[in-house]
């Protein structure tokens, strides 16, 4: 420990560490590449250690990381957008069909399906699937018991596979193409009020 690093900065870098091997997951979940999925965890980690002063203690680390690492994700993604020439090349291999061409299609309808949950049932099932948390920080999110976040997860995946079996979801207007992102950002919202108090 350095003059400049405090007892709490030492507490903040050892419950950081140990989400090293979920921010690497997450973000080689994100990304193609596994370089560019370990250089996107260790900038999520060293934006993290930069902002610790913005960090609650006590509440969700792991939400927080993750948040900071999607976020850095696509900043990074839009960055490059802007700053790239196309190359033939990658646009060749771009533009092939992925294994499942109607992946896209089923994914928006989970999301359709999603909205049509109760909130509290919709809430839990998105933090432990989409997010990736566990029941215990999932139930200190909500601030309910680990049994309750456990029955409301159970109760919204039965639904969930009702409501696809019977294809009885409702439609909007968001496009299909759109699903993936419309989930991060419905689990960024769930993160961030908790986060924040």
């Amino acid at each position: 420990m350095t003059a400049t690093t405090t007892p709490a900065d030492k507490e903040f870098m050892g419950e950081l560490t140990a989400l090293i091997p979920h921010m690497r997951a997450f973000a080689h979940s994100l990304c193609r590449n596994a370089v560019e999925a370990d250089d996107l965890a260790q900038d999520a980690l060293l934006r993290a250690w930069n902002n610790r002063a913005s960090y609650q203690p006590g509440t969700n680390m792991k939400a927080w990381t993750f948040m900071i690492l999607r976020n850095q994700f696509y900043s990074d993604k839009r960055r490059s957008w802007r700053s790239t020439q196309l190359d033939p090349e990658t646009a060749e291999r771009t533009l092939v069909a992925v294994s499942n061409p109607i992946a896209t299609l089923e994914l928006d309808e989970v999301r359709r399906a999603l909205a049509m949950l109760p909130d509290d049932q919709r809430e839990a099932l998105i933090l432990i699937g989409a997010g990736g948390l566990s029941y215990e920080e999932v139930a200190d999110i909500c601030g309910s018991a680990i049994g309750t976040i456990k029955s409301r997860v159970s109760r919204a995946r039965d639904r969930l596979a009702l409501i696809l079996a019977e294809g009885s979801y409702d439609q909007d207007e968001v496009l299909p193409s759109s699903a993936m992102s419309t989930l991060m950002n419905t689990l960024d919202r769930l993160c961030a009020p908790r986060m924040a108090a």
